[in-house]
């Protein structure tokens, strides 16, 4: 008597379609992982932002700032310096940076737009009213899931990071 070995094509063709269904089933919640790892970063992009100009501020004793702009239809923001009383220079080393036009951004802060920190890591502009940044993902709403980043500032320069979801 002969042994065989391997595998026949029907086996083959069983383990292949259980694979294939297997991956069907699991490519949503790839999507909705891609979806919300996206939206994190966008979102601790900003934060760390506002982090380098607090650390610019107090390193080098000058104020900084973050500048909101949606000049262009979406939201951009950048670090600036003040090298002398009233004047205000763009950090070059510090890129500009846009919030992908997927996400619908709600930037609630002073009617400046910005972000001042002064040389001892203060908010200097701060508005108990308006001191909030939210970033949603209309993609994540759909799924039922938490769809809203929320950074919050505070006077003493610390940035509250929440997730939320919308009602």
């Amino acid at each position: 008597m002969t042994q065989k070995k391997g595998f026949t094509l029907i086996e083959m063709l069983i383990v292949l379609a259980i694979l294939g269904i297997m991956m069907l089933s699991s490519y949503p919640s790839i999507l909705n992982s891609l979806e919300t790892r996206s939206l994190e970063n966008c979102t601790r992009d900003i934060q760390t932002s506002m982090q380098q100009a607090k650390f610019l501020a107090v390193n080098t004793k000058l104020d900084h700032r973050v500048i909101f702009s949606n000049a262009t239809g979406s939201w951009a923001y950048w670090i600036e310096e003040e090298t002398s009383p009233g004047t205000w220079s763009r950090q070059a080393k510090y890129p500009y940076n846009e919030i992908a036009s997927k996400f619908t951004a709600t930037i609630d802060l002073p009617a400046s737009q910005t972000v001042e920190y002064s040389s001892v890591g203060l908010v200097t502009n701060y508005d108990g009213l308006h001191r909030t940044i939210t970033i949603q993902s209309d993609k994540l709403k759909t799924y039922t899931q938490p769809d809203l980043r929320i950074l919050t500032f505070y006077a003493g320069g610390s940035i509250q990071y929440t997730k939320s979801q919308s009602t």
